[in-house]
Parts: C-alpha cells; structure tokens; sequence
C-alpha cells in the first residue's frame, strides 16, 4: 500500500510524512505490514457499542483475543503484548533517577529504546515483526515512492537521489553514510507524527471533567476515589498533570513512566510458548530489574484489551480483580512468571469489594478518547473539540 504524502487537518509537512510511512505496508518485507498493523490507527467499539475510539494497539488482538501480533513472515508473531502507541510521546527518555532510584522512562515494555525516535527504527529490521533485512532496503523501497522523494527534499532539504538504490542488501556493512543519515529521517518523521495531537488527542470524559464541562456519575467519582485512595492506583499510575512534548501542561497521562513487577503468570498461549521474560533486566544487565516491566499509561486503557505485557489478562475487570486479589490464596492465582522482585507493598491484597472494583473499572472507561462521540453528553455534544 503506497500512501501519498497529503495535506492532513493539523499535522506539520514532517508530520505528514510521518503519516505516510508510518502506514506503509510496502516497508516490509512481504508487503504486509506496517507500524499502523500492530498500533493502528482505526477506531474500535468502545464498552458501549460506540465504534469512535482509537487505541493504538493491534486490533486482531482486540477483537480475538490473541496475545501478541502477526510478523510480515508468515508464522512470526512477537513476543509480547504490543503496548499502545497512544501518549507514549509523553513517556521522558530512557534514564536511571539517582533521586528515587528508578529507572524512568524509555519506549517497549523493557526500555531498550531510550526515544520515540528509538523506537521508531526498530520494527522495521526485527525479524518477527516487519522483517525488512536492513536499513539500506528500507530506504530503497522508501526511493521508490515519488511522493517520498518530494517530501524528503521539502521537510528535510534531503535528496533520497543521492542514496544508491540496493533493495536486496542483506546488512549495513557496506551502506553509505547517506543511508543511515536517510534512516534517521524516516525514524524522525514517524516520531513526530506520534507526537501530534492524532496519538494525544485529551478528549476523553475525564478531561471535559477535569476542565469543567461535565461530571462525572457516582460510580464514576467513587471510582476515581478508590484510584486515588484504596485501591491504590496512583501511586504508579500518577494523576498529577504532564508535560507534553510541546513543553505545555495537560492532564495526567496516568504513568510514573516507571518498571515494576507486578507478579503476573507466565503465559502459556504466546505463540511458540516463550520462556518468561526478564523484562526491564534485559536491557540493564541487573538481575534486580529481572521481571520489571514499564508501567505504562492508562489513557484508553479500556479499549486496549488484552492486558499485561504478556496479555494474561482477557478483560479490564480481569485485570482489575488480580491488583486486588493477587495474594489472596483463595484466588488461585498462577505465581508470577518471574518470581522475583515482585511488588508486595502496593497490591495483591487491597480488600476491595466487587462493587468497588466496579467502581474502579467504571473510572477508567472515562480515560477513553473521543468522548463526545461515544459519551452522549449533553454537556459535550459530538464535535466538541479538547479543551487541552
């Protein structure tokens, strides 16, 4: 599918280009994939029937189940749950706090990608995802669109001419500077397409609430309550403002951008049946980040089904009842997939009861974008624009 590089309702040129490549199932190696077909940018049904939401995750998961998604190759899947694209621009470089002694921030569920930008260069060369056999094929396929050539040489002042076309070359040893100076342009774009307000739109009821043009139902408010309080939520998924990466202020993103191992089972139904996955150590080398996984934002969390960097998790309520009862014996819980590291001080036993976890679910349906198309609220008719 080869995507013009048109005029897009509030996107810059880069952005626009962005789009385009960040779309285009002709960057892999069968022609079949795109980043778009593990974080897609097609609306789903949310909770009621409404077909208006974008979760930015694989929609053959959504709608089936399916714990990881399908590679260019026939028979590849990942390995793990493929996390939201939505507000991830949001997420600080990768960095280790000397102050809380964290480690914040990064892309993936491990960090591996210290940037959005990162992050953006890496599907296209892994072999269980869009498989491309380096960097030199990528931008010679990229040659071949025209339009792409256009828009390099006016976003960027950079003439792909210059680049020598090798589509079948299977490394980088040998490609010239301009390949790799070209690569970091594609990974740029797509970056700051995922930094436009189509990825971090702040138009879900808890942001018309929180400026003040409705409120919330009693089990809505009781919920948010129980996030702040009881249940306690907060403390890794934060309510305090965020700062975008325009430098304003918005409202919570819901993540401390943080690691932590939460005691999740391992997953038997992966494709393949991997072993459990290490995580946040995989990329420090520490054995005391064995397990941790990125504690990430919760916005849309209600259309993004299944849950967990494993997807262990079928629903929301699933996932909800286990931060509450994961250490209750009664439960009959799996042990977690890596056993060690575990955090025991902020669930596994908080003693909510079903109403309360109800309450809390009911909560974070109000995270999901685009409530005036879905919310049916006089006080946000269809069409109200963010008040972000």
């Amino acid at each position: 599918m080869a995507l013009s590089v048109s005029a897009q309702a509030g996107l810059t040129p880069e952005q626009m280009l962005g789009s385009a490549l960040y779309q285009d199932t002709n960057l892999s190696l069968n022609k079949n994939q795109s980043c778009a077909s593990c974080h897609s940018l097609g609306t789903v049904k949310t909770f009621n029937g409404k077909t208006v939401a974008a979760g930015f995750v694989d929609p053959e998961n959504v709608a089936t189940g399916s714990a990881t998604s399908r590679g260019s190759v026939a028979g590849k899947f990942g390995g793990l749950n493929s996390p939201s694209a939505g507000y991830a621009a949001f997420s600080p470089s990768f960095h280790f706090d000397e102050t809380e002694g964290l480690w914040v921030g990064g892309q993936f569920w491990n960090g591996r990608s210290a940037t959005l930008e990162d992050q953006a260069k890496g599907p296209f060369l892994n072999p269980l995802e869009m498989a491309m056999p380096s960097r030199w094929a990528v931008i010679s396929e990229i040659k071949n669109n025209k339009r792409y050539m256009n828009a390099f040489q006016k976003v960027y002042g950079f003439d792909l001419k210059d680049v020598p076309s090798n589509p079948l070359a299977a490394s980088d040893d040998s490609a010239p500077q301009a390949v790799f100076d070209a690569y970091d342009l594609v990974a740029s774009a797509i970056a700051n397409f995922e930094r436009s307000r189509k990825f971090n739109a702040f138009d879900s009821k808890f942001d018309f609430v929180t400026a003040g043009a409705t409120t919330f139902s009693d089990q809505e408010a009781r919920g948010m309550a129980l996030f702040a309080g009881k249940a306690q939520c907060s403390l890794c998924h934060v309510m305090d403002p965020a700062t975008g990466p325009d430098g304003n202020v918005y409202p919570a993103v819901f993540t401390d951008f943080t690691y932590d191992n939460i005691g999740v089972p391992r997953n038997h139904s992966i494709a393949g049946n991997p072993g459990p996955d290490n995580g946040l150590a995989a990329t420090t080398g520490d054995a005391g980040d064995a397990g941790k996984h990125k504690v990430m934002s919760l916005r849309n969390i209600a259309v993004t089904a299944p849950y967990a960097h494993n997807s262990y998790f079928a629903t929301l309520e699933e996932i909800v009842h286990f931060y509450n009862t994961r250490d209750v014996a009664s439960e009959g819980w799996a042990n977690a997939e890596v056993p060690v590291n575990v955090n025991n001080g902020e669930l596994g036993n908080l003693g909510l009861t079903d109403a309360e976890e109800a309450d809390v679910v009911a909560f974070l349906k109000t995270l999901t974008d685009n409530y005036p198309a879905w919310g049916m609220d006089p006080n946000v008719p269809e069409g109200t624009p963010s008040p972000w």
